[in-house]
């Protein structure tokens, strides 16, 4: 069992108000609270598991920030939100019965990939928004991306959020903000989700989490107005380039 004295605490409370900020703003704050819990000593599957939990009052806080924009949006709640929580539950079962050695070695290139997400989302989103105007038939491609952002928030979650606003851009016609706002509901449901079978299911470390509850909810209420004062290409490359050197610290 991992011992937290008062620096300890600082750090991890202080990852997940940033985290969950981030979250709230653009997507991919778990690249900080993640590499939080590994530094502070706990296997990589407790981490995980115990960082979706303890972010879960982030996500509301934020969507609680952008609820005039979730105005007349309820229907598409209803559809994505159904569909990305069933992929949330097949993405907490495949969690739960991967070897923690398994989940051990693809640490560092599940992080890789969040940040490779990360920079190449604005991209990524104008790209495949221009295919989607040579072909509007894409309905069905929205719910299965939907169905995979599930399962991988579940399983990892890192970079969560640039995933689904960058299906969310190119398959549904409407202001960012407004889609920002979706985004923030559906990762809400897909870590309620993932949170209650790890709560039943997975190895949380409740110290972390009790630490980690209230930093997130006040960071999430934040990111809603005082992190879009931030230049949101600074705060990308800030947490690139810290989920970039974790990497090549647990692979060397």
């Amino acid at each position: 069992m991992i011992h937290l004295d008062a620096g300890a605490m600082a750090l991890l409370a202080g990852a997940a108000f940033l985290a969950a900020a981030w979250n709230a703003v653009a997507g991919g704050g778990s690249l900080v609270s993640f590499p939080a819990l590994l530094f502070l000593g706990y296997p990589a599957l407790t981490a995980n598991v115990s960082n979706t939990v303890g972010l879960v009052p982030g996500y509301a806080g934020g969507s609680f920030g952008y609820r005039a924009e979730l105005r007349g949006q309820r229907a598409r709640i209803r559809l994505l939100g159904a569909v990305a929580c069933v992929g949330a539950v097949a993405g907490a079962v495949l969690l739960t019965i991967t070897a923690p050695s398994v989940f051990r070695a693809l640490t560092p290139w599940l992080i890789l990939a969040s940040c490779a997400l990360l920079a190449a989302g604005p991209l990524a989103g104008r790209v495949l928004h221009a295919e989607w105007r040579a072909d509007g038939h894409m309905a069905p491609l929205l719910v299965a991306a939907d169905f995979v952002a599930g399962v991988y928030g579940a399983f990892f979650g890192g970079g969560l959020g640039v995933m689904l606003l960058a299906v969310l851009s190119v398959w549904v016609r409407d202001d960012l903000q407004r889609l920002n706002a979706l985004k923030g509901v559906l990762s809400l449901a897909i870590n309620l989700v993932a949170a209650l079978y790890f709560i039943a299911f997975g190895p949380v470390a409740w110290t972390a989490v009790f630490v980690m509850l209230p930093a997130s909810l006040v960071g999430g209420l934040a990111g809603g107005s005082g992190a879009r004062l931030l230049p949101a290409g600074v705060l990308r490359a800030v947490v690139i380039l810290y989920g970039v050197a974790v990497s090549v610290r647990l692979l060397v």
